[in-house]
């Protein structure tokens, strides 16, 4: 029995497990007790992650539908990967390069996002590149990009063990992230003011000192409430925003419109309770703020609004301060630094940057193209205005997580579809080439975590006979296109990296193999890391404020509708991860709630459901003006009164009133209202 380190791979936390191993299969896992991320914890996906590679439901050949409607057949590797390449020449013949679009999923390694990237753009020549969470409206990166000029994280994970306040912005850390919910609640309980904004109640917001649950979109409104109570108290570093900041005197200036007594009555809060919150934020010396870079229904001058509250007390390059920009995803921060971005070059370059296209062609041998691509959104749209006529989809299902897109429309009208994963999909349904993939256990690459770790995932077992490891497989598709790439391991793809990528110039494999990885800016000159952002004084830095315009206010229901409609991700959307699916233990646990509600179910304030005469796991009725959907009721406090949450994964509700109802993508200001009617005939 052997023992192997590694990074676990489920989400953006990057918890440091060891891997144990017996006769070539993976037997169990146990957590690392100095790794900085988790330190001898794990969560109930961590505990159970070496499950997937050994369910019986692996995907074990490339699988080849020549011809639709034909079934699908097995092929050889050289066979799948020729057809791709006879196609994709085909259409670029009669469409062009840009018929071609490639979605490297949060769930690839750095060196599958860089070459799947590359391969659209040198071999290709199209920017249609994403990392499928873009149909998430996700703004968290741009905007941190435009204010402090990085996308990511500011502060470590670590820095939660000295701060003096912390405030958690619309995510269930007890759920979504719990390890990090874990450092929240030991630095509460010594002594850390615990403030938690959010429209629906989770187990971290039981603990808070201060939860305001805000109407949804009125984020704004209170975080431009909570700045003007520092600004009234004298508590905002003037001097450190006019010397360090772009705009400081246009934001102090539209503080001035932010009555607190106004702010809460249209954010439904108790004036004292925003105003004890300010306080409390106001009064640390050292303070972290978090938030979700997932979230799905806000718009970017929410996010704007957060930063300018990091920003007034510089809780930016010190310790026990900062941001913490928290990917769900596992690795969302590498992809996006790896370029997969459809605006974007391997280290957020602009596309349109001849300095950033030079770079790669002195790397690739052909210049990128310099027209910004389309997104995930645009891409699975479902209409036939999108140009895009084959996708290629590497661990990634526009199906599950496209929310806000009809994929699956998108997908029958595709010319080529070629879909890289462990196991079945619903994409697969529209498939023409299926190539199987190695497990999490069964090969070498690095992942970054939501802290900016880049940490090494080490091979403990190799794949089953016959399955490529997804880079190998890359290499072999531009292989099938003409072009022979240098690389014979994974490390050689990180050696090109690092010069595409130039924070992280110094993360060598043997660099990383110290200390539990490295977190970028990782260069040359400091290959030790850096672990916490903007710390050096000696570096001239320039943030950037975001003056807040008084943003609309949301429309209240009426008598006849009096119900607010929110979409998002419950806890037991895990369920349908595909991962989750094929681990016994998890699939199990994951689908407990479901046991009560087979067919889903929408949550409802138990006020509103003793109004109503409803009762926990009835079928009810929603009613809009132009739909109607029959659910089941889960009367549960996590809710607010005057709303009903809707999880996504029940397609059904959120395909009636999402799409073909009046609310536009993450725009809560444009909110569907319904009636709730008892009995679902």
């Amino acid at each position: 029995m052997s023992h192997i380190l590694t990074t676990c791979t489920f989400c953006g936390v990057g918890c440091g497990i060891y891997l144990e191993t017996d006769q070539q299969r993976i037997t169990g896992v146990y957590p690392s007790l100095s790794h900085p991320a988790n330190a001898g914890r794990l969560c109930l996906r961590g505990w159970n992650v070496h499950e997937v590679a050994s369910s019986p439901h692996r995907l074990r050949r490339p699988l080849l539908r020549r011809k639709r409607p034909q079934e699908l057949e097995p092929v050889s590797w050289e066979e799948a990967f020729q057809f791709i390449a006879q196609r994709i020449r085909e259409l670029i013949r009669q469409y062009g390069s840009e018929a071609c679009a490639f979605f490297a999923a949060p769930r690839c390694s750095n060196e599958e996002a860089y070459l799947l990237q590359k391969l659209a753009r040198s071999i290709i020549g199209t920017n249609h590149v994403d990392h499928g969470t873009g149909v998430y409206a996700n703004h968290a990166l741009p905007v941190l990009l435009e204010m402090l000029g990085v996308p990511a994280s500011t502060a470590a994970i670590r820095d939660l063990q000295q701060t003096e306040v912390i405030l958690v912005d619309h995510v269930d850390l007890g759920s979504q992230l719990p390890t990090i919910g874990g450092w929240v609640i030991r630095s509460h309980l010594r002594g850390a003011r615990l403030i938690v904004v959010d429209w629906r109640r989770h187990r971290i917001a039981e603990q808070a000192d201060y939860f305001l649950q805000i109407r949804p979109g009125t984020d704004v409104w209170l975080y431009g409430a909570m700045a003007k109570v520092l600004l009234d108290r004298g508590w905002i570093d003037r001097e450190f925003l006019l010397n360090h900041c772009d705009r400081a005197k246009e934001f102090l200036q539209s503080l001035q419109s932010y009555d607190l007594v106004r702010v809460s009555r249209i954010c439904d809060v108790d004036p004292e309770l925003i105003q004890e919150a300010a306080l409390a934020y106001g009064r640390a010396q050292k303070g972290v703020i978090m938030f979700s870079t997932g979230g799905v229904a806000r718009q970017p001058d929410s996010i704007r609004a957060l930063i300018n509250l990091a920003l007034v007390r510089r809780n930016i390059g010190r310790p026990g301060a900062g941001i913490l920009a928290l990917a769900e995803h596992n690795n969302l921060q590498g992809v996006c630094d790896m370029g997969v971005c459809p605006n974007l070059l391997p280290g957020y370059v602009p596309v349109e940057s001849a300095e950033g296209r030079e770079r790669l062609k002195a790397l690739w041998g052909t210049e990128p193209p310099s027209r910004p691509g389309l997104g995930a959104q645009e891409c699975f749209a479902g209409t036939g205005d999108s140009p895009i006529r084959a996708v290629w989809l590497m661990r990634y299902d526009p199906i599950l997580t496209a929310t806000f897109c009809d994929a699956r429309a998108a997908l029958q009208r595709m010319d080529l579809v070629v879909v890289q994963d462990l196991f079945w999909t619903r994409a697969m349904e529209y498939a023409d080439v299926i190539l199987p993939l190695a497990a999490f256990g069964e090969e070498e690459g690095t992942f970054t975590s939501t802290e900016r770790r880049i940490q090494r995932v080490r091979q403990a077992i190799p794949p089953p006979e016959g399955i490529l490891p997804g880079w190998q497989q890359l290499v072999k598709a531009a292989q099938a296109f003409g072009v022979e790439w240098p690389y014979q391991r994974p490390a050689d793809v990180m050696e090109e990296i690092r010069k595409a990528v130039p924070f992280y110039s110094g993360a060598d494999y043997e660099n990383l193999d110290q200390e539990y990885g490295r977190q970028w800016p990782c260069t040359i000159q400091r290959r030790l890391g850096t672990p916490r952002l903007f710390a050096d004084r000696r570096e001239k830095v320039r943030f950037r404020l975001a003056p807040l315009t008084r943003p609309p206010i949301p429309d209240d229901p009426g008598p006849e509708f009096p119900f607010r409609l929110l979409f998002g991700q419950a806890h037991y959307y895990w369920h349908q991860n595909t991962l989750i699916q094929n681990s016994e233990t998890l699939r199990r646990e994951y689908r407990v709630l479901l046991l009560d509600y087979p067919e889903g179910f929408v949550e409802l304030n138990p006020e509103d459901a003793k109004a109503l005469g409803i009762r926990d796991g009835e079928s009810i009725r929603l009613v809009s003006p132009n739909q109607s959907a029959v659910t089941t009721a889960r009367v549960t406090n996590e809710v607010r009164q005057g709303t009903i949450f809707v999880p996504f994964f029940l397609k059904e509700v959120e395909e009636t009133f999402w799409r073909n109802g009046t609310l536009g993508l993450g725009n809560v200001s444009q909110p569907v209202f319904v009636r709730v009617e008892k009995g679902g005939a």
